[in-house]
């Protein structure tokens, strides 16, 4: 490989790299959250976590349990929370007959229907060492082959929920075999019952604890790990083997227009959005990059849009929901929502406007 000697270490926002295997999962009740509370955390916000995953719970009849930890701790300026998921890899082709396996909505069956076809998947990618455009160029190029167009990388949840195997290991503050780690800052004020309003001057405890599972989860994108490593002398594009599952939905007018339709894993300034049929209708917005994106991790809803509890900020006062863009996202990885729920509703088609670590920041404006 031509730049081994000297390769830097890619980061990202998930762990671990051992590869998947499909598995019998024994049979249980449900999804089950079996959560490990570090010292020092309260009784209040050992129940909002709870109450947070009980959200889930209602929505997915998936037969798994969930190893998480999570507590306070001292972020990062503004970060109210933040969240390291274990993960591991798969072929796109076990992936496919995974998804294809465990289909039982709507949803699933126009994913399944819609995925590109063979063994790799095509993409439009810029910012990487061999862009043909000139090293880590800005412009986008469409990319077809190699081992970032063959593996997907997704949380051991995620696996989870598809009937992978996942083994055993650690992420984050886990001492014990675990999916997820989640800290929450103890630098700001919290409100940890969000059944009679959240008080003004406070954040939404159990809210953003249901933001921050749904990272674990599965709602990632590897391009925040392009969008964090694109400064020259770059990677190679084959490299970035962290195409998410729910990478797989992501697109742009520019992606919907080429080669029939490929994914949009670029670093840059252009509107993403999700879509179930290579891009042709246009769903919610994704956020585009921290760095050379809009300023919000690609690992989130576009920004102050009210797309749902994966919108990247919490503002004070502020009571954050489960929506019908989020459970669909999830429906279409591998989740299986609960029947008695129905379908869910297709939102209005959005204007296209140029407006690991999941987290979660301070909003310092809300719509």
């Amino acid at each position: 490989m031509k730049h081994a000697k000297r390769l830097r270490k890619l980061t990202g926002y998930i762990v671990g790299a051992a590869s998947l295997a499909l598995m019998s999962m024994p049979a249980q009740a449900a999804l089950v959250f079996n959560f490990t509370f570090v010292a020092g955390t309260s009784a209040q916000a050992q129940q909002a976590f709870v109450n947070a995953g009980a959200r889930w719970s209602s929505l997915f009849t998936d037969n798994v349990t969930l190893d998480m930890t999570v507590g306070q701790s001292s972020l990062g300026t503004g970060i109210l929370a933040s969240t390291g998921s274990r993960a591991g890899r798969v072929s796109y082709d076990a992936f496919k007959a995974a998804l294809a396996s465990d289909a039982t909505s709507a949803t699933d069956a126009a994913a399944v229907a819609n995925l590109q076809t063979g063994s790799s998947f095509g993409m439009l990618i810029n910012r990487t060492s061999d862009n043909p455009n000139g090293v880590v160029s800005a412009t986008p190029y469409l990319d077809t082959t190699g081992a970032n167009n063959s593996t997907i990388r997704l949380t051991t949840a995620n696996a989870k929920a598809l009937g992978f195997g996942v083994g055993t290991g650690t992420v984050g503050a886990c001492t014990t075999t675990c999916d997820a780690s989640i800290l929450f800052g103890n630098a700001f004020s919290w409100d940890y019952d969000p059944t009679d309003g959240i008080t003004t001057g406070s954040y939404d405890f159990e809210g953003i604890a249901a933001h921050e599972l749904g990272h674990a989860l599965g709602f990632i994108s590897g391009v925040d790990v392009l969008d964090g490593n694109a400064t020259a002398p770059g990677f190679l594009a084959d490299q970035f083997i962290f195409v998410a599952p729910l990478d797989l939905f992501r697109f742009s007018s520019s992606s919907a227009a080429t080669a029939g339709g490929v994914i949009d894993f670029t670093a840059d300034t252009r509107a993403k959005y999700f879509s179930l049929d290579r891009g042709v209708t246009v769903g919610a917005g994704f956020s585009t990059g921290t760095n050379f994106g809009d300023g919000r991790q690609a690992s989130h809803w576009k920004d102050n849009l009210g797309l749902g509890i994966m919108d990247p900020t919490a503002g004070l006062g502020e009571r954050l929901t489960i929506g019908a863009n989020d459970i669909r996202a999830f429906d279409a990885i591998g989740w299986n929502l609960r029947s008695n729920l129905g379908a869910v509703p297709e939102p209005a088609t959005w204007a296209m406007m140029i407006s690991g670590f999941g987290m979660i920041g301070v909003a310092r404006r809300r719509k």
